[in-house]
Formats: C-alpha cells, sequence, structure tokens
C-alpha cells in the first residue's frame, strides 16, 4: 500500500493540482474551450483524490482494530438493510468483482431515502456521482494498482482480504455523523 498513496495518490494530487491551475489561466483568458477541456482531468484527477483520501480511512492495520465488525448503529443499520453483515460482505465482494475495467465498490448511506446502499462507480468517480444525497462510508479501491502488487490479477482474493484491516469506527463516526 506504500507504493499505491506515495505513487498513485500522489500523482492524482499532483495532476488535480496542475489541472486546477491550467483552468485558472483558462478562465483569466477566457478561453472556455481549454476550461471544457479541463473538465474531464480535474473530475479524474479530483476524484482520485477524494476517493483515496476516504479509502486510508477505511484501513487500519488489525492490531489498532481493522476487521472489527462495526457496533452501535451502523451494526444495527446493516443488519436492517442487509439482514447481516457476511450479506454486506458478500454483496460487497461480488459487486467489486464485477467492475469492468478499474474503479470503486461503496458502502454509502442515502441521507434521502435514509437507507444503506452498496453502489460502484468507474474509473475515479466519487460516489455522489451516483446521487447527491449519497455519503461515502466505505470506499474500496478495485483499480488493479490497488492489489497488483500482492494478488497479481486476482480481485476476487483481494476483495476477500480486505476486511481484515477496514476500519469500521471511521465508517460508523461518519454514519453517525450524517445519519438523521
Amino acid at each position: 500500500m506504500k507504493l499505491h498513496h506515495q505513487k498513485h495518490h500522489q500523482t492524482y494530487i499532483t495532476n488535480y493540482n496542475k489541472a486546477l491551475e491550467q483552468l485558472d489561466e483558462a478562465m483569466t483568458k477566457g478561453d472556455s474551450s481549454t476550461v471544457v477541456h479541463l473538465q474531464s482531468a480535474i473530475k479524474f484527477n479530483g476524484g482520485g483524490h477524494v476517493n483515496h483520501s476516504i479509502f486510508w480511512k477505511n484501513l487500519t492495520p488489525i492490531n489498532e482494530g481493522g476487521g472489527e465488525p462495526p457496533k452501535g448503529s451502523l451494526g444495527w443499520a446493516i443488519d436492517t438493510h442487509f439482514g447481516s453483515m457476511e450479506v454486506l460482505v458478500k454483496k460487497i465482494n461480488a459487486e467489486g468483482a464485477a467492475v469492468q475495467g478499474s474503479g470503486w465498490v461503496w458502502l454509502g448511506l442515502d441521507k434521502e431515502l435514509k437507507k444503506l446502499v452498496v453502489e460502484t462507480t468507474a474509473n475515479q468517480d466519487p460516489l455522489v456521482t451516483k446521487g447527491a444525497s449519497l455519503v461515502p462510508l466505505l470506499g474500496i479501491d478495485v483499480w488493479e494498482h490497488a492489489y497488483y502488487l500482492q494478488y497479481k490479477n486476482v480481485r476476487p482474493d483481494y476483495l476477500k482480504n480486505i476486511w481484515k484491516v477496514i476500519n469500521w469506527k471511521y465508517a460508523s463516526d461518519v454514519f453517525d455523523k450524517e445519519s438523521p
């Protein structure tokens, strides 16, 4: 994960900042063509930064509580909306494994519908691109760069093992803060 954090995530930050500088220049010059052209770079690299920032908070070593199932209101909500933690994990793993190419699998809170949802997004699209009322509680990077050094191209093995280091305390804190 060091390579993932120090190289991949840093590249998104660098490219996002570069695109923002170019956007500022283009807007100052009134160059609407360049402004429009830069939108995809801003979405991709900005999304990469936002998604990875959540991803790092979603991980914690086993000796610091990684993998300990959520308790309290989030644990109850998982049981209510999915039946059990095991059902939720199977759903997230299946949907994450099915992402074509690169992307993310998310556990989110739909604040409007007041329920937990599992969603996937392509590339570096943040969860909010699936709906303005969606708040990410847990995001798992299913780009090959997230797991290729340890798991080669076997995404299902990565998804099976990532639960050992999931920081449910962070997800629970966000859920408690964002729940009505």
